[in-house]
Formats: structure tokens, C-alpha cells, sequence
């Protein structure tokens, strides 16, 4: 069972954002999210301004799932040392500076390449960048698990929202502006050098403590492999860092876990799925109620910005005063919940208040279930390997809700916008009981132990 945080008194809950551990993640948190739109929307309207065709923009869209099978690679983040590096700056923060080396160099040269005259160099570079950032996110997640306790990972997941989503902020409306004043090279410099946040931020910092983290060669699977296995040489050696490195980190979660390993990970699968159905038919929403794209703008990016940061800072503090699962439950609820606001917005029709609620209410559970989700899913992992553990569940957790999303559209041009946000809440009730069933159980684990 996730190790659940102490409770504190209010005025103390308030304190864990002043821990410098906290204080770093919004610095890792911008370094996090500052590549994201720049391969991804910014890079698109980047393409259609300089009158690339749609049909070649779409296929840039695969460049996302570097980030969905980052579980392949992060075995080699856990593990493998980097020459020199390693022994100036640790594990963590060598790759992270290793990776954000890769996204500045990336994004400059980008900057300096006409996608015009060299379409698949555009290409081949945000492939880079994506598969860079996708390594960064491996190490950020892995120094803030190991940074601290588990009590204070929501409010260092909090903190950590907050520099991602001012990073989606300088990313997106930022390029924006500075491309439509000076230029797309000179944005993209930009957003290079932004880069440099990221860097003084591991240059600043210590490495956290590896004391939980084994050598392969300490690794009890490690030593049974090597006593049982006829294999000499080079493929004993590569057995045993397979076994170390990528099977040893999901049978320790069976292992530590036993048969409850499958409620959670069918928890993990499923806690977002409420969220991710609805997401693509939020704006066909607003665009088919009447609202133009200039009030979704608006209300989206700057209001909904700051709801979400709430919504994290709230999460933060509420879990460092109650603890991980009870608000889990509520994260969950508020999610169901504000999906029954958008079917009530699709009566209402256009109303710029109705709006502002329903931004408001949607992008505060976001923010306060973002956080509290990241805390239990840290909670989770073993610190002996954070890394390969904590992308396995950060790329499990949206695949679920990636499939059922798909007939999305579907429903709504059969059944209408209701029925469907209706439809996208009772979601979320599988991922609510689940939860309610593990609180019951550890109440039951606690009654029986005292």
C-alpha cells in the first residue's frame, strides 16, 4: 500500500513549500515543460506559417509518442554512468544536464534551419528535442522522488505544476509573440537560452542521496542470475544488467506489492481516464456554443493557467494536512464532477460566465488531482529504482485513457455534447471505487495492527 503522508496542522502544511526541495522543483518543473509545445503546437504553427502542408504537419504528431515509450530507455537513465559527468555532478543530475544540452542544441539549430528547403532536418531535430525532453522528464521525477520524503512530494509535485505550466506559457503564447515581432529564428534562440533556467538549476543543486539504490552487482536478482547462469564473459554481463536494470524493477513492485499490485496499477491506468475521454471535445464544444477563438483564449490561457496553478498549490498543502489517499479520492471526484460541468454548460449555451466557471472548475481539478496523482504515484516507487519505475507508471497512466478517448467524436455526433460529458464523468467511477475500496483496506491493515 502507498506509504501515506504524516498529517499536520494547517499553518505547518503551509511551511513544506518553503523546503528548498520545493522551492527547486519549480525550476526543474520549467526546464520540464518548456520543450513540449516547442515540438508539438508552437512547431506546427511555426510550419503553417511558412506555408508547409497540413498533410506534412500531422505526421510531426508522431513525434509525441517519444514521450509515451520513454520506459524503454530508462533503465540506461537508472543505471548507466556517464564518462566524467557521473563523477562530477551524480546520476541524476549528469543526465539531466546531458539532456538539456541536447534540447538547447536541438531547439538552436532548429532555429537556424528553413523547414522550407529542409523539411526533414526540421524534423530529425524536434525528434531530438522530444527524445532529449523525454529524457530529462526521466531524471526530474527521479531527483524529486529522492529528494525528499514522500510527505512532501505533493507539494514539490505542486511547485513543479507550476514551472510547467508557466513553461507552457513562454513556449506557447512567448514564441508566439516574439515570432510574430521579430521573427521564428529568433524565437526559437529564445527558447534556447530559456534552457539556461534548467541548467544553473542542476549546476546549483545537490545530488540526492542514492543510499536505497543498489549496484547491478548488489542486486539479490543480480547474484541469484550470475550463481545460476552457464553464460561467461560479455553475456553474462549483459544478462546481468538486464536483469538488474529492467527485470529487476518490476518484480520488486510484484514482490513488494504481492497480488495488490494489479488494483494498483489498474488504479494508475484508470485515474485519468475521466479527464483524458473528455479532452479533445472540450473545444469543439466552445467553438460549436459560439464562442469565438479569441474569448477561448482568454479564459483558457490566462484564467485557466492560474485555476491550475491553485488547484496544485491547494493539492499540496491538503496532502501534507490529510495524506495521500483520502485526497486522491477528492482529486478523483473533482474530476468526474467538473465533466457534469460541461454537460451543463452545453445547456446553458453561450455564456461568458458559464465559461469562466467551467474553465475555473475544470482547471483546478486538474491541477489539485495533477499533484496529488504525482504524490501517490512517488509513493509508490522503490527508491532502489526510481527512475525505470516511475516511467513505467507515467507512461501506463495515459494509455488507457488515450483508447477510450478515440471515440470521443463519435459520441458526440450520435448522442450530442451532454450525453457525452455525461458518459466521460461515469468514467471516473471505476478509479473513485477503487480508491474508496483501498482506503477501506488500509483502515481494516490499521485496525487489525493495533
Amino acid at each position: 500500500m502507498a506509504t501515506e503522508a504524516t498529517k499536520r496542522g494547517w499553518s505547518e502544511a503551509l511551511r513544506v513549500y518553503a523546503r528548498p526541495s520545493v522551492v527547486r522543483m519549480l525550476f526543474f518543473g520549467f526546464s520540464a515543460g518548456l520543450p513540449f509545445l516547442l515540438v508539438f503546437t508552437t512547431l506546427t504553427a511555426w510550419l503553417r506559417d511558412y506555408e508547409i502542408s497540413r498533410s506534412a504537419i500531422g505526421f510531426f504528431a508522431w513525434i509525441g509518442t517519444t514521450y509515451s515509450i520513454k520506459v524503454l530507455w530508462a533503465p540506461v537513465v537508472d543505471r548507466v554512468p556517464l564518462p566524467l559527468l557521473t563523477r562530477l555532478l551524480g546520476q541524476r543530475r549528469s543526465w539531466m544536464l546531458l539532456a538539456q544540452v541536447g534540447i538547447a542544441a536541438g531547439l538552436a539549430a532548429m532555429a537556424l534551419t528553413d523547414p522550407t528547403d529542409s523539411l526533414t532536418a526540421i524534423a530529425l531535430l524536434a525528434l531530438l528535442v522530444a527524445f532529449c525532453s523525454a529524457t530529462q522528464d526521466i531524471t526530474i521525477d527521479a531527483f524529486r522522488i529522492e529528494s525528499d520524503a514522500d510527505e512532501f512530494q505533493a507539494a514539490m509535485a505542486g511547485t513543479y505544476v507550476i514551472g510547467y505550466r508557466l513553461a507552457i506559457l513562454v513556449a506557447g503564447a512567448g514564441a508566439l509573440y516574439i515570432a510574430d515581432f521579430w521573427n521564428w529564428t529568433v524565437a526559437y534562440l529564445a527558447m534556447a537560452a530559456c534552457v539556461s533556467v534548467g541548467m544553473l538549476a542542476v549546476l546549483l543543486s545537490r545530488e540526492p542521496s542514492s543510499a536505497d539504490r543498489l549496484d547491478i552487482d548488489r542486486d539479490p536478482l543480480v547474484q541469484a542470475f550470475r550463481a545460476n547462469t552457464a553464460t561467461t564473459g560479455w553475456r553474462q554481463e549483459a544478462g546481468a544488467w538486464i536483469v538488474g536494470s529492467v527485470i529487476a524493477p518490476f518484480r520488486d513492485f510484484m514482490h513488494r506489492y504481492g497480488w495488490l499490485a494489479l488494483p494498483l496499477l489498474a488504479l494508475i491506468g484508470l485515474y485519468k481516464v475521466s479527464d483524458l475521454s473528455m479532452a479533445a471535445m472540450a473545444n469543439p464544444l466552445y467553438i460549436d456554443l459560439g464562442f469565438s477563438l479569441s474569448e477561448i483564449a482568454s479564459v483558457t490561457k490566462v484564467f485557466g493557467i492560474v485555476m491550475t496553478l491553485i488547484g496544485g498549490m491547494v493539492g499540496g498543502v491538503v496532502v501534507a494536512r490529510y495524506g495521500i489517499l483520502p485526497m486522491l479520492l477528492a482529486g478523483a471526484l473533482l474530476v468526474a464532477l467538473t465533466n457534469l460541468v460541461f454537460a451543463w454548460l452545453a445547456t446553458v449555451g453561450y455564456s461568458i460566465p458559464a465559461l469562466f466557471v467551467t474553465i475555473g472548475a475544470d482547471n483546478f481539478a486538474n491541477g489539485f488531482s495533477a499533484t496529488v496523482f504525482i504524490a501517490f504515484l512517488s509513493s509508490l516507487v522503490s527508491r532502489r529504482y526510481t527512475a525505470t519505475q516511475y516511467a513505467l507508471f507515467s507512461s501506463f497512466m495515459t494509455l488507457p485513457g488515450k483508447i477510450i478517448g478515440g471515440p470521443s467524436g463519435v459520441i458526440v455526433d450520435s448522442a450530442g455534447y451532454v450525453t457525452f460529458f455525461v458518459y466521460a464523468s461515469a468514467l471516473g467511477i471505476p478509479a473513485i471505487l477503487l480508491i474508496v475500496w483501498l482506503m477501506r483496506k488500509r483502515a481494516l491493515e490499521s485496525a487489525a495492527d493495533s
